[in-house]
């Protein structure tokens, strides 16, 4: 029978006559007899299957090998023993080598026909030892892949306990050490197939012995972290990604990222490998266990590691998005990578140069998901470009590129980028002693108390909050000076850009104080804000004049050059970033402080006997408004103001300010309600104290006028009118009065309501003022209740309406202040969070003539301005409603509104700000940051990384040994509501790590 099959295999007979040959021999096969042709079939069919010239005889061998084990099963299990299936294993058959996928393909076959038998259990039990033995040599795919089918179809040759967790640590090993070589299509699909294949048979193992599945994830990681220069692992390992449970994830990344004996290096040639993964194709989950690791990172505050491997990384992520089969996993990725690496543009600009073409390949390779991928990945870009503005030269070709695509509102764009930062990741990884304090969800920044220093950070807050103004600042060309506006533009931008929760303004506090400040102590706010405006417009008065006097030293035509060019960018300047007041033509040497608080006032005195008019102009960059007679004293007498008594005006620091007007002599009995008002008259409003300040006043008696005309002391009266309305109107009241009896300072308390729109009466300088018939018209704002109040309190007065127009103004910031006396308490301020590219809000109805105070009262609490209003207290930062705002005084009697802004608004039609610059390259308004305050930046936040980092590395150390009871945020609540001191924190020149923030509710 061996000559005739002998004969066949080697005969060039057709196809279909060795067909008709193999069915005879197969037939004789089953008929045989004889030990010694047993024998020799069972030899001769194995040396078919394994040595076979073509596919043609393994398939001989194949069918008579079946026909064989069919009817002669005993002798058939005789001859396939364990003895020699280990001898299959351990040296091959023939030339054939043990690690040929034919051998293992061989046995697979013999055990199918085996199965029914008891010697099966004999074989089972070598195969168990020698298949670890197998994958510890560490075959090649095509070999692995055949043993996980065999494995796969019976389980009962897999090892178990011990040798099974071995042999799954070794399995991973040989996975990693898989490499593909090939260049044509079809053995890369082979190679993924093989690949696939053993990762599915360890993903059964850990199915059937859950016990298996952590050790194996160890092995992976010890492989990945592996900093051996000889040793890189295959990318293959990602296929067993997708067989990890997911809700592992958390558990395993806490472990992971808390353990102290993994060492940095480790981490980042694991993370830059996991990375690496997204190059594989079919793996499912790696981006979402990729992510879930950077984030882990961020929570401990291993950022070196995040800056290494974002930095090496990104463009290689990029680089997947090209591929359909990977660039889903690969986009969620580098989304979050760019997201999270807010302290620096580096990132971003090492892909910006490769978006342009990839916009067009998305564009033009026709697949059905590349329009959705598009979309999400230009709402990336955008969201890049917003955070890092001012680089034009970079951008253009993309805004060109993307200019027909949607892109994503700035409130969207900010809440993304808020949530990104590695600062704001979860800290559920992290133990209590690692958490830290990031920004709040306001996106916005803290200042540290310095020790009492309350008064400056809530100014500060104001005139940032104060959106023209900010963005005038952060666009002047300041390189290399030294002056007080750099300091106040690096300042701005540190509050625009930083990643530190709060941030200590050390080099401000000591250039901005008034010398008559004591370090430490308490001080007034608004003299404060006087101070520093009236320093910086002087010190850019001073500027103007050395410009002035340049030419004398140069050249005429250098200079003519140099000013034109450099009066031609700041003109530019000013016109995309500002509106300025009413432009004149003299208007262009008005300084920045002139430009947006400076207003102008005409004080006329009118003699009554020869009707003979005396004017005078000044500027004003702050309103001091008195309270009218009745108002509460803390611990004193009520105070009642004299008709006739004169009424001083506060000059603007332009022009040098003065001191808050005292009231009149204490005439009323001494109350014993000290922090309410002693009436049940509705509460005073804004516009009573503003009516109050532009009514006219009689001068009489001792305060009698002398005219020059009469050349005698004579009865008169005195009107103040505002003949030019500043940008930004700021209004102190003038709570804290001189008590000549006790001869101390005391603090007004009563209750003053705050509108959110106002209209100021701005009269026309060029009419003639008129005796007793050209004062001011009441301010007008939406609500009946104040027109009665100042019916009660002041005489009435005729208006002119031809001479005067009413220019509305909507709130911007006030200041609170905590307290009972001027040398003590805390501010604290509230802002309005100006929405939009302009930087304004336009409520509706807003011009309307008049508005019932129920829908003015609700116009900024609506659902859509929800988070309208912001509350900053040093360096907390949190949301807050404009009926807080109101509602202040009422439920914290010490707590009162001191210093407010009101900000200008333009009428319907009438453009703010100019929003966005040419061809809408800008996202927002904001200017872009210059080099020098980008680079200040991206140091600080560097550094603030790295302390973050060190910080937790210490606490890590000292965890351990740490108190259970240890309140990461301080027992704030056991404070007064009016506390100030120092919280702590910050660096040199930087910001501060978690400070004990006091907020007053």
């Amino acid at each position: 029978m061996d000559k005739i099959l002998e004969g066949l295999v080697s005969s060039n007979h057709s196809v279909p006559v060795k067909k008709a040959i193999v069915k005879k021999v197969v037939e004789a096969a089953e008929r045989a007899v004889t030990e010694d042709q047993c024998q020799a079939l069972f030899t001769l069919t194995t040396r078919l299957i394994l040595l076979g010239e073509d596919a043609f005889q393994k398939q001989i061998g194949s069918q008579v090998l079946d026909a064989y084990a069919r009817y002669h099963r005993p002798e058939f299990e005789r001859f396939f023993s364990k003895d020699f299936v280990l001898s299959l294993l351990q040296q091959g058959y023939g030339q054939l080598d043990r690690k040929d996928p034919a051998i293992v393909e061989y046995i697979h076959c013999c055990l199918r026909l085996l199965i029914s038998c008891p010697s099966v259990l004999e074989i089972f039990s070598v195969i168990q030892v020698e298949v670890l033995r197998m994958v510890c040599e560490r075959p090649d795919p095509a070999f692995c892949a055949r043993l996980s089918t065999l494995l796969s179809d019976f389980v009962q040759c897999i090892p178990r306990d011990k040798s099974g967790v071995l042999f799954c640590q070794q399995l991973v090993r040989t996975i990693s050490s898989f490499h593909c070589f090939a260049s044509q299509e079809q053995e890369l699909r082979e190679y993924v197939g093989q690949v696939t294949k053993v990762s599915a048979l360890l993903q059964n193992i850990w199915k059937a012995d859950p016990a298996t599945l952590l050790p194996s994830l160890q092995e992976v990681f010890a492989i990945i972290a592996s900093t051996d220069p000889s040793f890189d692992p295959s990318i293959a390992l990602a296929s067993l990604v997708q067989h990890i449970p997911v809700q592992m994830i958390t558990v395993l990344i806490k472990s992971l990222t808390t353990d102290q004996n993994v060492r940095d290096a480790n981490m980042t040639k694991a993370l830059c490998r996991m990375i690496d993964w997204l190059s594989w194709p079919l793996a499912q989950h790696v981006d979402t266990w990729v992510i879930a690791l950077l984030k882990g990172l961020a929570a401990v505050q291993k950022f070196t590691i995040l800056i290494d491997v974002t930095l090496l990384k990104i463009e290689l992520v990029f680089s997947r998005l090209w591929y359909p089969i990977v660039r889903q996993g690969a986009l969620a990725v580098l989304s979050h990578m760019l997201l999270s690496f807010q302290h620096s543009p580096e990132a971003f600009h090492l892909v910006v140069p490769h978006v342009v073409d990839l916009v067009q390949s998305l564009r033009t390779d026709g697949l059905p998901t590349s329009k959705a991928f598009l979309l999400q990945f230009t709402e990336l870009i955008h969201c890049m470009m917003y955070q890092y503005s001012g680089f034009p030269d970079l951008y253009d070709n993309i805004l060109e590129a993307i200019k027909d695509l949607p892109k994503s509102a700035e409130e969207k764009i900010k809440l993304v980028l808020n949530q990104s930062a590695w600062t704001s990741q979860s800290n559920s990884f992290a133990s209590g002693l690692l958490k830290q304090a990031g920004k709040s969800e306001t996106g916005k920044t803290g200042l540290v108390n310095l020790g009492n220093t309350c008064y400056m950070n809530s100014i500060i807050q104001t005139l940032f909050m104060a959106t023209d103004f900010r963005r005038h600042v952060l666009s002047l060309h300041l390189n290399g000076s030294n002056t007080l506006m750099k300091k106040l533009q690096l300042l701005f931008a540190f509050l625009a850009h930083t990643q530190r929760a709060a941030y200590a303004p050390r080099n401000f506090l000591e250039a901005s104080r008034p010398p008559w400040f004591n370090m430490g102590s308490q001080q007034d706010c608004s003299e404060y804000l006087r101070f520093l405006l009236d320093r910086l417009h002087e010190e850019e008065k001073t500027l103007q004049a050395l410009d002035s006097a340049k030419p004398k030293a140069v050249s005429p035509a250098d200079t003519s050059s140099k000013d034109s060019a450099t009066t031609s960018a700041q003109e530019d300047n000013e016109q995309t970033i500002l509106p300025l007041a009413e432009a004149k033509p003299g208007d262009d040497t008005r300084t920045l402080i002139e430009k947006m608080f400076g207003g102008k006032l005409i004080t006329s005195i009118c003699c009554t006997l020869c009707n003979c008019i005396s004017e005078k102009e000044e500027p004003f960059t702050d309103l001091s408004l008195a309270f009218c007679p009745g108002t509460t004293l803390q611990d004193g007498p009520q105070t009642q103001r004299q008709s006739e008594e004169p009424k001083a005006l506060c000059q603007g620091s332009v022009n040098g300010g003065s001191e808050a007007p005292e009231p009149g002599s204490a005439k009323a009995p001494a109350s014993n309600a000290h922090f309410v008002p002693v009436t049940n008259e509705p509460p005073l409003s804004v516009p009573d104290l503003v009516n109050y300040f532009l009514a006219p006043e009689i001068l009489d008696g001792d305060n009698a006028y002398f005219c020059e005309k009469c050349s005698s002391l004579q009865r008169a009266e005195k009107t103040i009118k505002v003949v030019s309305a500043p940008e930004y109107l700021i209004l102190t009241l003038l709570r804290f009065s001189y008590d000549a009896k006790c001869h101390v300072r005391r603090k007004i308390l009563d209750n003053v309501t705050i509108p959110p729109l106002i209209r100021l009466p701005v009269h026309d300088p060029s009419i003639p003022t008129q005796c007793s018939s050209s004062t001011s018209s009441p301010l007008q704002v939406d609500s009946p209740e104040s027109s009665e109040n100042l019916a009660k309190k002041l005489k009435s007065s005729q208006h002119d309406e031809e001479e005067e127009k009413s220019v509305p103004y909507v709130l911007s910031s006030v200041v609170i202040h905590s307290g009972i006396s001027s040398e003590s308490g805390h501010y604290y301020s509230y802002g309005r969070n100006i929405n939009g590219t302009d930087g304004a809000q336009h409520p509706d109805n807003q011009y309307a003539p008049s508005l019932p105070r129920e829908q003015s009262e609700t116009l900024p609490n609506s659902s859509q301005e929800a988070k309208d209003w912001l509350l900053f207290n040093d360096s907390r930062v949190t949301f807050t409603s404009f009926q807080s705002v109101q509602n202040i005084t009422n439920r914290f009697p010490k707590d009162t509104a001191y210093v407010l802004m009101y900000r200008k608004q333009e009428l319907p039609g009438q453009s703010l700000n100019g929003g966005l610059m040419a061809n809408g390259m800008r996202l927002s308004a904001e200017p872009p940051l210059q080099k020098e305050l980008l680079d200040a930046i991206i140091k600080d936040n560097k550094l603030y990384l790295q302390e973050q980092e060190l910080s937790a590395r210490t606490q890590a150390l000292q965890a351990p040994s740490s108190s259970c009871s240890f309140r990461p945020n301080g027992s704030d609540d056991n404070n007064p509501p009016g506390s100030c001191g120092p919280s702590g924190g910050g660096g040199g020149g930087g910001g501060g790590f978690n400070t004990i923030s006091r907020l007053v509710f």
